[in-house]
């Protein structure tokens, strides 16, 4: 086949502007898509014909079907080589059930004689090679945004909609353009908040509405209250009423299990998931929640309003400024993290067969297999069937130092795997068309041009975000090409050209290692395609850019690397968890045991600050930081809020019960606390609790309490147990770093 063009392969073969959504529009005889289309600012709908489609072995398996299904037979040998179309969806449903049936085989057994995407608005968007939001960029879409706040009954932790006290007090609402208005439950009660929101929404006609964890609180808690207030909640653009399906989404080793809501005619986008995905890679962020993520990008304000979460209904009742200055700082701050969280996804849906709240949450693979797809069916060709998932050695990641150390530089190799399989010029075994190859190669020079317009000077700051995020987005994709190979569900996947490219990358990286080690340097730590290492000492500039060049010199052809960062001073802890101080001061802590979050908030503040001095170079200030510290315990002066634990209830304490009875339960502090508060928990309550008593060994389960209960004025927490904790902590970080320093003239300080 002769090579597609870039924009056609990259973005869809259908070059219509200003597509902001799609909706399947089932018919008796025929379906339909209505297209959202917004130019100028204007916004209009039009409907165009929709066939479903399935993918087929052989023909026979639907011979006795009615109405018979419209056949295709499809080029080349790979098995599923037969299309059948159908009038409408539900001509589809039952096609299915039929196959099921005949087959023995579910449509997502791999082994299945038929294959079918089982989403109407997907098989259209890659039939008729459409791509979302063509000439638009993100300021040109009207967005709302919403946060609201919730009253929370005496004693409880969080609030819970289905409690009749647990009402709405605010419902926050933004454009991001300068209109904000905020529903005020000291004005209005719930049921009339409730009918102005909607009201509210309906006129402002949103494309995109934008929450911080909107899918698992805010909806919810919005569609609960209206129902017991009898209010429709019309948010749909054809008046509907939110549909809600139970979804999974991953980010690296993390699921997140939730209810997620779609509106009919847009896109509902969780800026939540979406700072896991980003931490996913950067492993920065000192957490997920709203405020951190906004300290995080540098967005919040200096004089924002902050409210402890048990506090907030106590301060709607005793400071009610207080209350909308918190409320306005919410959704202030989840307008300004949205365009940064919702760039990328942003761009790739310029590119991707799916709405853009899939693209959202769609995994890398998924999103590399449409691109596969669209042109594979455009092409009217026979799809393979995924090889059986195997296991091969994986990447190559090492430690060579743990603890403190100097002027340490950072090389990346750009995009190392993508590299290999383009030098080598291997298409998976299936891929009869050639696009895999076709799509990387494409990808890859798209990145190298946005990156280069991103940097212009002479670019309008607008475009510049735009070309980056494009570069970001490209660089995303680019790097899970290797991966796709590999994954188990892969329709075009390939084991043994997946693991052939992993031992040459090893190899490579060995050698990057080895060379450094000659050149002088110390190696640090490295991941898969990237190294820390403190350089030979001594070197000026020009010798650095000498030691640089000999270093580039000895990669093999098509490998190249960037030498992406330099930082005072790295902490490293164990593989892949370490602390980078960069020039102004700020720290950068990466990974999961220097995040700890897992542990009590005074325990995290003390680590942040211990990275902090070691990094300074101030180790000499610990010893009085750690006995303030302790003396902070000992002389109770902490808030219990910095002693608690906060543990999400995943079941109803009456569940725990029942499986703790028959065995199948240790017992845990969360649920303890709960069922002894006499009070009612419902699973998906919060329950905060500290440790009470006098030894520092204690069953945590049989001496927690709740923090809500705690007496300020007769305190009883456990200092033995608490300093423990922190002794504890403080023994094994200074285990990381030995007393006494090497010459300074060395790689390394300790």
């Amino acid at each position: 086949m002769k090579p597609i063009s870039r924009d056609e392969l990259v973005y869809g073969f259908t070059p219509e502007p200003g597509l902001v959504a799609l909706e399947h529009a089932p018919g008796e005889t025929a379906d339909a898509i209505t297209l959202f289309l917004r130019r100028d600012g204007q916004l209009s709908t039009r409907q165009e014909p929709f066939s479903p489609f399935l993918w087929m072995t052989k023909p026979e398996w639907l011979a006795d079907f009615k109405p018979a299904p419209a056949i295709t037979r499809l080029a080349g040998e790979n098995p599923y080589r037969v299309l059948a179309r159908f009038p409408t969806w539900a001509t589809l449903e039952r096609a299915l059930a039929h196959l099921r049936k005949s087959s023995g085989r579910t449509p997502s057994d791999p082994g299945a004689p038929y294959f079918v995407l089982r989403d109407p608005v997907q098989q259209f968007m890659l039939d008729a090679g459409r791509t979302s939001f063509r000439d638009l960029l993100l300021p040109d879409l009207e967005f709302l945004f919403l946060d609201i706040e919730t009253d929370c009954g005496p004693g409880r932790e969080f609030s819970n909609a289905d409690r009749e006290e647990d009402r709405i007090l605010a419902i926050a609402l933004s454009d991001g353009q300068g209109w904000e208005q905020i529903l005020d439950g000291h004005e209005l009660d719930e049921k009339a908040m409730l009918k102005k929101f909607v009201e509210i929404f309906r006129k402002r006609d949103p494309d995109i509405v934008a929450g911080h964890n909107l899918f698992k609180f805010d909806l919810p808690y919005l569609e609960t209250r209206a129902k017991r207030h009898r209010v429709p909640l019309a948010l749909g653009r054809d008046g509907s009423r939110p549909e809600v399906h139970a979804s999974r989404f991953n980010a690296a080793e993390r699921v997140v299990s939730y209810p997620k809501t779609h509106l009919h005619g847009r896109h509902v986008v969780d800026t939540y998931l979406l700072a896991l995905i980003y931490d996913v890679s950067h492993r920065a962020m000192e957490g997920h929640r709203l405020k951190a993520v906004a300290r995080h990008f540098g967005v919040a304000a200096p004089d924002r309003t902050y409210i402890e979460g048990r506090e907030i209904a106590a301060t709607f009742r005793s400071d009610p400024a207080a209350f909308r200055r918190y409320a306005a700082d919410d959704i202030r701050e989840t307008a300004a993290i949205t365009p940064i969280l919702l760039a990328a996804s942003f761009a790739q849906s310029q590119l991707l067969p799916f709405p853009l709240e899939t693209v959202c949450v769609r995994g890398n693979a998924g999103k590399i297999e449409a691109l596969l797809l669209r042109e594979y069916l455009r092409a009217r060709h026979s799809l393979p069937a995924p090889e059986p998932a195997r296991t091969f050695e994986g990447g190559y990641t090492d430690l060579f130092f743990e603890g403190l150390a100097r002027d340490v530089h950072h090389c990346d190799v750009r995009s190392l795997y993508p590299s290999i399989l383009l030098r080598e010029r291997r298409n998976p075994r299936h891929d009869s068309l050639g696009i895999f190859l076709q799509l990387l190669s494409h990808l890859r020079d798209f990145r190298i041009e946005a990156k280069a317009r991103s940097r212009d000077p002479g670019i309008a700051p607008a475009a510049a975000s735009r070309w980056d995020a494009l570069q970001t987005t490209f660089k995303i994709l680019i790097n899970s090409f290797y991966g796709y190979l590999g994954f188990g569900q892969a329709r075009f996947n390939d084991f043994d050209l997946a693991a052939a490219v992993t031992e040459q990358g090893r190899d490579i990286l060995r050698g990057m290692v080895a060379k450094l080690r000659e050149l002088g340097a110390l190696p640090i730590e490295i991941d898969t395609d990237g190294i820390y290492y403190t350089p030979p000492s001594g070197l000026d500039a020009k010798g650095l850019d000498r030691f640089q060049a000999e270093f580039r010199a000895h990669l093999p052809e098509g490998i190249e690397v960037e030498f992406d960062g330099r930082y005072p001073a790295m902490f490293s802890y164990k593989m892949k968890n370490y602390a980078l101080l960069e020039d102004d001061g700020t720290v950068i802590l990466k990974g999961a045991a220097l995040k700890s979050r897992g542990l009590e908030p005074f325990l995290r503040d003390f680590l942040r600050d211990w990275v902090t001095l070691t990094l300074q170079g101030r180790s000499e200030d610990i010893p009085a930081m750690i006995a303030r510290r302790r003396d902070d315990v000992a002389a109770r002066r902490l808030p219990v809020a910095a002693l608690a634990k906060t543990e999400m209830l995943t079941d109803a304490p009456s569940t725990y019960m029942k499986k703790r009875e028959t065995g199948g339960k240790s017992r845990q502090p969360a649920y303890e606390v709960a069922i002894a508060s006499g009070r009612l928990f419902q699973a998906g309550d919060a329950v905060s609790y500290y440790v009470t008593g006098a030894k520092k060994n204690v069953p945590v389960h049989a001496n927690a309490k709740l923090a809500a209960e705690f007496n300020p004025a007769a305190r009883d927490e456990n200092v033995a147990y608490y300093l423990a904790k922190l002794d504890a902590l403080v023994k094994k970080l200074d285990a990381r770093v030995p007393e006494t320093p090497t010459p300074d003239d060395q790689p390394t300080l300790f």
